[in-house]
């Protein structure tokens, strides 16, 4: 059956004359862009927030993935900013720890990014420095000591395998064992906070982000999203086109 674009009327004529060239080229390429047009894919988030009791409040959310999919984490307590529900995050909440575990209870075992870091980190841990664990942007960088800060969290894991993971939430020295070790969440948490949120100094003065008021988004994208021809049917559209090419030389020579 033809579709809009191609009337039944204009079909006709251009079977049969220099036309028929065009209308198999427009037909090929139909089937071509028919094959290339990728499958709707939508990202999911949810979004987190709250207040650490203490400072070692440990907040922990798990969640199942069905099938691959790639996995973005996001802080914005530390600096503030628009979460993916569209909430204003204030500014001001302490230096989060953010880590993620394959499994849940004390079994989970902390997920590395392949160089053997772990996917988990702080102010305070060495491989902050990492910039794909950087969160700013998106989050603000407040000035401390009279220089812009970024203590927020970006983290993103690629093609992670279906299964349940743990995200675990603490203040930035609140940091479980199995951040050092590449361990299990049955670990532990070493405790270095002395009773305070935000206990290091930025840019030579003291932490001023003391509330301990969080905010993190968890947001999903199937991992297959970037679209790619298939085979089979990119040969089925090039049968299509070689069969018309050929009826419309059969038909010359008759005329």
């Amino acid at each position: 059956m033809l579709t809009k674009g191609f009337p039944a009327e204009e079909c006709r004529r251009s079977l049969g004359g220099f036309a028929g060239a065009e209308f198999i080229v427009k037909i090929i390429f139909a089937s071509f862009v028919v094959v290339l047009i990728p499958t709707a894919v939508y990202a999911s988030s949810i979004s987190y927030t709250g207040t650490l009791t203490s400072s070692t409040d440990v907040v922990e959310e798990t969640f199942t993935l069905s099938s691959p999919a790639t996995i973005g984490l996001q802080t914005w307590g530390f600096g503030g900013g628009t979460n993916a529900a569209g909430d204003v995050i204030l500014p001001g909440g302490t230096d989060p720890f953010l880590g993620i575990f394959s499994g849940t209870g004390a079994g989970a075992t902390i997920l590395t990014d392949g160089g053997g870091n772990a996917f988990g980190t702080s102010l305070d841990l060495s491989n902050y420095g990492n910039p794909s664990f950087l969160g700013c942007p998106p989050a603000g960088t407040p000035l401390i000591g009279g220089l812009p800060q970024c203590g927020d969290i970006a983290m993103t894991l690629t093609s992670l395998a279906a299964g349940t993971y743990t995200v675990i939430l603490t203040d930035g020295q609140y940091v479980p064992q199995a951040a050092f070790d590449n361990g299990s969440l049955g670990e532990g948490f070493n405790d270095f906070t002395g009773g305070a949120f935000c206990n290091v100094a930025i840019n030579g003065v003291d932490c001023p982000n003391t509330s301990g008021a969080y905010a993190f988004d968890i947001t999903t994208l199937p991992a297959s999203s970037v679209p790619e021809p298939a085979p089979v049917a990119l040969v089925g559209a090039a049968l299509i086109g070689l069969a018309l090419l050929r009826r419309h030389r059969l038909h010359r020579r008759t005329r």
